[in-house]
């Protein structure tokens, strides 16, 4: 069941009660950035670094905006249950009062937020997270990818075609270089060494891409943020995606081809078990 209750321009409302202008510049134009924030047994998994990151995406777009985020995220939690949820927040430049391309600077932006059940990820450990099957298809985004803004269609379109054909995430490739997933960052192993792509204006430095390479430099890991090929992707040893509702997620399969053995892998496991240990130390008050 989604949110009961969302967040809409200061106040907690009905979800059936919310409205928004149908000349608000997020429905007419996308101009607006969201974030995707985890919270488990009510408690928020890295939320500093998605407030980090909305800040990035809302100065890069020039939306003024300053707000008690944890306070309002917390309080929505409470209001929904707490439990295990995803919060899904998004900015928009707010209500042009007529649709027109140019905008008024001083324009008040239009803050909404709700929540959506999610799994507990660590709570049947490693054995309990199934490998996946991706595609690799052409990135047809725009050339700010680090922006968190909300036109997805290019993400929906080869989402929808990795469903199509039978997988789970579909990985994008721009002249000749790995970018990221439709909803997701891209790790590769090889030879015990951990591979990502580099970031730049095309890739969004996701918050959990983050947290891999801190677990990996604090654990001793060895690790590369650097241009990935797709000869490079179907060599590896192990593939693996990321993302704030699904940790680490091992890639068994691309474009039908199995990757290394066609089993978790061992670097995969032991990461698992790293985000495990920093999950259980933000419920008990350690983290």
């Amino acid at each position: 069941m989604s949110s009961d209750i969302v967040y809409l321009d200061g106040a907690y409302i009905a979800a059936q009660e919310a409205k928004v202008s149908v000349f608000d510049r997020g429905f007419l134009f996308g101009d607006s950035v969201y974030e995707v924030i985890p919270y488990y047994r009510g408690v928020s998994f890295r939320l500093e670094p998605h407030l980090k990151r909305l800040e990035h995406s809302l100065a890069a777009l020039r939306i003024p905006l300053t707000l008690d985020w944890p306070a309002v995220l917390d309080e929505l939690v409470s209001r929904n249950g707490g439990g295990n949820l995803s919060v899904y927040l998004q900015v928009t430049r707010g209500d042009a009062g007529r649709r027109t391309p140019v905008y008024d600077a001083s324009m008040k932006p239009t803050v909404f937020a709700c929540c959506n059940p999610i799994r507990d990820i660590y709570a049947d450990g490693a054995d309990g997270v199934a490998g996946i099957g991706v595609i690799v298809t052409a990135d047809l985004r725009w050339h700010r990818c680090d922006i968190k803004a909300n036109g997805l269609l290019p993400n929906i379109l080869v989402l929808q075609q990795a469903r199509e054909e039978g997988a789970d995430e579909a990985l994008m490739i721009r002249d000749g270089v790995l970018t990221e997933g439709g909803s997701s960052n891209l790790f590769i192993v090889k030879s015990g060494v951990l591979y990502t792509p580099k970031l730049g204006s095309e890739i969004l430095g996701g918050t959990t891409r983050e947290l891999v390479l801190e677990l990996a430099r604090a654990a001793g890991i060895p690790y590369q943020e650097t241009d990935l090929s797709y000869e490079n992707l179907l060599e590896a040893d192990e593939v693996w995606i990321s993302s704030s509702t699904r940790a680490v997620v091992p890639v068994l399969r691309v474009d039908g081809k199995t990757v290394g053995d066609g089993t978790k892998g061992p670097l995969w496991r032991r990461m698992f078990e790293l985000f495990s240990q920093f999950h259980r130390r933000l419920m008990t008050g350690e983290e």
